[in-house]
């Protein structure tokens, strides 16, 4: 069983393949295979010195497995004076130039299903004979096939040698196909200095190999016997290619990663555009994908079974819906609206599907369910495949350059997924130039991260030029909020009147208006704080700031004003404001007519006044008003909530008792706005100080 590979030569490959060379020569003393006959007389012959030699042949073949031997211990078949002469006989001979169809490698055989036992898993055992003549005290070992379907045992001489994949249960784990080196025992020579041995190979084969390719089963590729500092070579040059073999996906994984990683970052300088989060997520669950599937062929820390678990059934899943979400919300599509709720079914449904169409489950299940499977997954795969074309060619009318930027790596991502499908019709589906292995999979990550990173990048100078504008918006709106804004201090006829207003953002949604009136030299103040913040909230102060100076040409009456407000704020969604009024006479006569503002605080102590709704909710709602005294030397503070509402690091409020402590030592709207901003600013903060100083006389200045 293997993953899809490529193949590259090295120096290690090129010596332990010149020695091998050497071994397959005809030479007196490696005979060719002999014909069907006694088993005694169908014996590979090998001479070994400083070299190694492929075990072509001739091997005996035989589906099941062995019963065991009650004596030894061990299965009857790996004896060596067991009857094998009515097995079949295997050629592992390759042909010139044969390639595995998979992989790429050389040195191809196609395995027993291609030999007359299509269709069948399970276990199965190969047996050779083989006369070695080597130097004495030739230390020998033997080098696995690199190329086998997919677990299994060796014995020499009915002698276990050891294993490649966990054989500890019923069913045993299988690994990725790679080589392993084995040790073989030392048995007596005759008087020439040559040994006959028996080595025989328990091989097990899962069901769901059957759906990889038609000529699978056993051995893809001879084993290599010889001394054991040569057969460590060859072991550590088919190592070698299995590594260069794999290295794409690593290089996939960190590739892959890494845009992730990108798509991710993005979304702090648009935090509105969720594409970039699909994207990253998405980028990233293939990256984990392509190192679980290393670790996976070079390593033993992952059985194959888990990885085609995660790797064709639940990742693959999700990934093929998770393009469709993003193609989807990369090109702002919103129709049609059941979509997103289909696509998760259809995870689910080409989960299952995919898992018996693979013959996972077929020591359970039978082969109509594997048929059924193969259907509905098909069926499943061209829906989302569809989806993902609509898509695209809606993209492309809508939006063009960007829609053709995304029409190719969909294309052969889609024809991807149907690889299997196009390899049954015949078709090539990998292509080996210069031994390396480019296929529909591969060849679509590649165009599918070229493209993305275009576009990315594209999406990343359009959302910085929108977001220069914005800022420019923002500054524009935040000089014209300080326009609006009165001056931090007025001096007037025996009033003095202090503001501080420190937003918590570039536009803030703290307003006040300080308006003198000429004729009877009184003072009307209007402050309030609409919901929200930001820019919105910067339209909704400019809209009453001009609503309370057109109130004020009229009438100064404080219920007036916020009658006036309230109309104003009334039918335009959620545009609602807290607001008091506040009109001081000539004399210190004061009216407070107050919408769900926080109360004053007079010489410290908060005003006792009744509560009532903001404006903007209730069409004709009643402002609570008040009417008291301003002495001279009495000083009026007047308060937005950010005050009270300050957090401090640990998450602590300023709080009211904080506020009423801060009065009664603080003089200045400077004072207190200082001291809740140091405190932590959580809000806007405005505060507007009113002291009488005397009696006010004569005019007002304009």
């Amino acid at each position: 069983m293997a993953r899809r590979t490529f193949f590259l030569p090295s120096l290690t490959a090129w010596f332990a393949g010149s020695v091998l060379a050497l071994a397959q020569s005809p030479t007196p003393a490696q005979a060719p295979p002999a014909q069907r006959g006694n088993s005694a007389e169908r014996i590979a012959h090998v001479t070994l010195g400083q070299s190694a030699a492929p075990l072509y042949g001739p091997w005996k073949f035989v589906v099941g497995d062995a019963p065991i031997d009650p004596a030894t211990g061990q299965p009857l078949w790996a004896e060596p004076n067991f009857d094998d002469s009515r097995w079949e006989d295997v050629d592992l001979t390759p042909a010139a130039g044969a390639q595995n169809p998979v992989t790429g490698i050389s040195g191809y055989v196609p395995g027993w299903t291609a030999r007359g036992h299509a269709g069948y898993w399970g276990y199965a055992w190969y047996r050779i004979r083989v006369r070695i003549g080597s130097n004495p005290g030739v230390r020998l070992a033997l080098a696995g096939p690199g190329e086998v379907d997919d677990a299994y045992q060796v014995f020499d001489n009915g002698v276990f040698v050891g294993n490649f994949g966990d054989f500890s249960s019923h069913i045993p784990g299988a690994y990725y196909a790679r080589t392993m080196m084995f040790a073989l025992p030392q048995f007596a020579a005759d008087s020439g200095g040559v040994s006959t041995q028996v080595i025989a190979f328990r091989i097990w084969m899962q069901p769901q190999t059957l759906y990889e390719a038609g000529a699978v089963g056993g051995f893809e590729m001879a084993p290599v016997i010889g001394e054991a500092s040569t057969i460590a070579l060859v072991h550590q040059s088919q190592l070698d290619d299995l590594i260069r073999a794999y290295l794409w996906q690593p290089i996939e994984a960190i590739v892959l990663g890494l845009l992730g990683i990108l798509a991710f970052s993005l979304a702090f300088f648009d935090r509105s555009d969720r594409v970039y989060l699909w994207i990253g997520g998405l980028l990233l669950m293939a990256a984990i994908d392509a190192t679980s599937g290393t670790l996976a062929v070079w390593t033993s820390l992952i059985h194959a079974r888990y990885d085609v678990i995660s790797h064709d059934f639940v990742l693959f899943s999700c990934e093929y819906a998770g393009w469709v979400m993003i193609w989807r919300f990369w090109f702002r599509q919103r129709s049609p609206g059941w979509l997103p709720w289909a696509l998760i079914p259809m995870i689910v449904l080409l989960s299952v599907s995919q898992s018996f169409a693979e013959n996972f489950f077929q020591v359970f299940a039978g082969t109509q369910l594997t048929a059924v499977g193969q259907e509905v997954s098909l069926i499943v795969r061209l829906a989302l495949a569809a989806f993902l074309l609509l898509i695209v060619v809606r993209a492309i009318r809508e939006q063009g350059i960007e829609g053709w930027l995304a029409l190719p790596p969909v294309l052969l991502a889609s024809t991807a997924e149907f690889s299997h499908e196009i390899q049954q019709l015949g078709m090539r589906t990998e292509w080996f130039p210069f031994g390396v292995q480019i296929g529909l999979a591969v060849a679509s990550r590649l165009l599918l991260v070229v493209v993305l990173t275009i576009l990315l990048v594209r999406r990343l100078v359009l959302s910085l030029r929108r977001q220069r504008l914005i800022a420019l918006d923002v500054k524009q709106a935040q000089e014209v909020q300080q326009v609006i804004l009165p001056e931090a201090r007025l001096g007037l006829p025996g009033l003095t009147v202090e503001s501080e207003y420190r937003p918590a953002r570039e536009v803030g949604g703290d307003f006040f208006q300080i308006i003198p009136h000429k004729a009877d030299c009184s003072l009307l103040i209007v402050a309030g704080d609409v919901t929200g913040k930001g820019l919105k909230a910067g339209m909704l102060v400019a809209l009453l700031v001009g609503a309370i100076r057109t109130a004020a040409e009229t009438s100064d009456e404080p219920r007036t004003i916020l009658t006036t407000l309230n109309r104003r704020l009334m039918g335009r969604g959620d545009a609602q404001a807290t607001c008091l009024a506040l009109r001081i006479a000539s004399d210190g006569a004061a009216t407070l007519a107050n919408a769900g503002h926080m109360a004053p605080y007079l010489n410290g102590e908060l005003l006792p006044m009744e509560g009532a709704l903001p404006l903007g909710m209730i069409e004709g709602a009643e402002a609570s008003v008040m009417h008291f005294p301003l002495k001279p030397g009495d000083r009026l503070m007047l308060l937005s909530d950010g005050v009270a509402e300050a957090r401090d690091a640990d998450g602590r409020l300023f709080g009211f008792e904080r506020v009423n402590e801060l009065l009664r030592t603080a003089t200045t709207a400077y004072e207190v706005a200082s001291a809740a901003q140091t405190f932590g600013q959580a809000d806007d903060i405005s505060v507007i100080s009113v002291t009488r100083v005397g009696v006010r006389e004569g005019a007002v200045a304009p």
